[in-house]
């Protein structure tokens, strides 16, 4: 089965984004040392999932950020741009048939980004590693890095690495009982 894989920078008071979408806060912490460790994540993966809103977010950027094919989960979008046709993807599957599908086309590894996309493959407890990159920063209101869940979920932490810029990254695993 394709891993579903996370990386997402929260604010020190647990946001991911301001109330309407901005990471303006987040972009300024995006130096060498934070890309250089995104850069290492997304070398092994090999397809990349995201909702309407993550979409909408990065349709705003000047250019496309991702060269890998890219999975929009939604069940009100229905087209993409013509430019991006040949780059994404629309889905309505449901988590769980996703990465089934993903896997059946041989995909080994989905990074999962946008908050109500990582909150649904939670509910599901279909996240295989989390790495949790905290930005020294509060913003006070916004969109919350986890939502609430029906049962717990273990993790097992296995290193943390901090920036000069003062940008903390953790990195979890699934720790799921026999």
């Amino acid at each position: 089965m394709t891993s579903a894989n996370v990386y997402i920078g929260t604010s020190l008071d647990g946001f991911i984004a301001r109330a309407d979408g901005q990471i303006d806060w987040l972009m300024k912490f995006a130096d060498a040392d934070a890309i250089g460790s995104y850069n290492e994540f997304m070398a092994d993966i090999d397809v990349i999932v995201i909702g309407r809103g993550t979409f909408e977010t990065v349709l705003g950027f000047p250019l496309w950020p991702y060269d890998k094919p890219v999975v929009v989960l939604s069940k009100s979008l229905k087209d993409l741009p013509d430019n991006l046709n040949d780059k994404a993807t629309i889905s309505s599957l449901e988590p769980p048939e996703l990465l089934r599908h993903l896997s059946d086309q041989g995909f080994k590894a989905a990074y999962i980004d946008g908050g109500k996309v990582i909150q649904s493959f939670l509910e599901t407890d279909l996240i295989d590693s989390l790495i949790v990159a905290t930005i020294p920063i509060l913003i006070g209101s916004g969109i919350p890095l986890f939502g609430a869940l029906q049962t717990d979920i273990n993790f097992e932490h296995v290193r943390t690495s901090s920036y000069p810029n003062g940008l903390v990254r953790s990195y979890y695993k699934r720790k799921r009982e026999n």
